[in-house]
């Protein structure tokens, strides 16, 4: 079973990647959800949690990381141990896959790149991004600024899939690296 890995900064596109990937018929699996989840369902990273944050709730939770770099990687500490063993459960139940994609908006920057044999970056110019978050999110500029440079960059990735046209242009270009990769 090939491993692949996807990645991208906040309103690049990678959302959309996963949906034409999963129309090729390959299982992809989102990071991001899981860990949404996680604040949901897992007793455990809840009570941790709400033991150091004192709330589950997704936007205070966003609010206190934003501005303080210890509460963000204690955050990241709590969810990115549960989330390394879900993805090595993924792996071993879909073993008999061909390929198996996990996307994750912090892959390179939580070292979750290792597990994988390949990686994908998707990419977009910044001033792209950042119209695409203010209208997707209602933010204002200096909001959705803050926002632009907080995930990963693709330095380290072994595909990258550039994001600065229409919808059908990045369908092309991530066939083009499925073809690549397989």
């Amino acid at each position: 079973m090939l491993k692949v890995g996807i990645s991208g900064k906040i309103a690049s596109g990678k959302s959309e990647v996963e949906k034409f990937i999963q129309q090729s018929g390959f299982l992809v699996f989102d990071l991001d959800v899981i860990s949404h989840e996680l604040l949901e369902k897992d007793e455990k990273v809840k009570t941790q949690v709400l033991n150091e944050f004192k709330t589950l709730k997704r936007k205070e939770l966003s609010k206190i990381i934003f501005n303080d770099e210890n509460k963000k990687q204690m955050l990241e500490k709590i969810i990115h141990s549960k989330l390394r063993e879900i993805i090595f459960e993924i792996f071993e139940k879909h073993k008999n896959e061909r390929a198996i994609f996990i996307s994750g908006a912090l892959l390179f920057k939580s070292d979750f790149y290792k597990y994988f044999d390949k990686t994908i970056f998707v990419n977009a110019d910044e001033n792209i991004r950042l119209l695409r978050l203010m209208k997707r999110n209602n933010l204002s500029k200096s909001e959705a600024q803050k926002l632009l440079n907080l995930q990963d960059d693709g330095e380290l990735a072994d595909y990258i899939i550039e994001n600065n046209s229409d919808i059908l242009n990045l369908e092309y270009n991530t066939k083009k690296v499925l073809e690549e990769i397989f």
